[in-house]
């Protein structure tokens, strides 16, 4: 029977299995968050065919609704290794032993968050953006460089 009432309840249980089924993001502890907020660097270990982690490497990196994303060459390791199917990561804030997460890495194609990684990187790396920008800002667009997004995992 086809009421209001009935595609009512019908849309509520749509929802409330969507919401279910969705994966959801881990809320990163307060102090983690407060580092990601003040620190440089994040040094990223990610995961190797026999499930161990490689040697983490200091990367920028943007802070940026709950995940850290960073932009790299699609040679780069990282990169390589969620393309073949293992994205989990090891995320340390600020120092190579400093608080860490793991997280779920994902090359994405998000070119409204390219400004905001690209402000972020000049007021954070005053430095060296003038000498890397326009790498990264033709690299995103010409795809040399790829932005990936790492998002806190559940398991923490």
């Amino acid at each position: 029977m086809d009421t209001p009432r009935t595609r009512a309840v019908l849309t509520v249980l749509l929802l409330v299995t969507a919401l279910q089924s969705a994966p959801s993001q881990a809320q990163l502890a307060p102090a983690i968050q407060a580092e990601l907020a003040r620190s440089k660097y994040v040094y990223i270990a990610t995961t190797r065919k026999d499930g161990s982690l490689g040697k983490a490497a200091e990367i920028w990196f943007l802070y940026h609704n709950g995940a850290v994303y960073v932009a790299s060459p699609p040679t780069a390791w990282r990169v390589r290794r969620i393309k073949a199917g293992r994205p989990g990561a090891k995320i340390a804030v600020g120092k190579p032993d400093g608080p860490s997460f793991i997280a779920t890495g994902t090359v994405v194609n998000e070119p409204e968050t390219y400004p905001i990684l690209f402000e972020t990187y000049a007021k954070k790396y005053p430095d060296g953006w003038p000498r890397f920008e326009e790498k990264f800002r033709s690299g995103l667009k010409d795809g040399s460089r790829v932005l990936i997004r790492y998002t806190p995992d559940q398991r923490q």
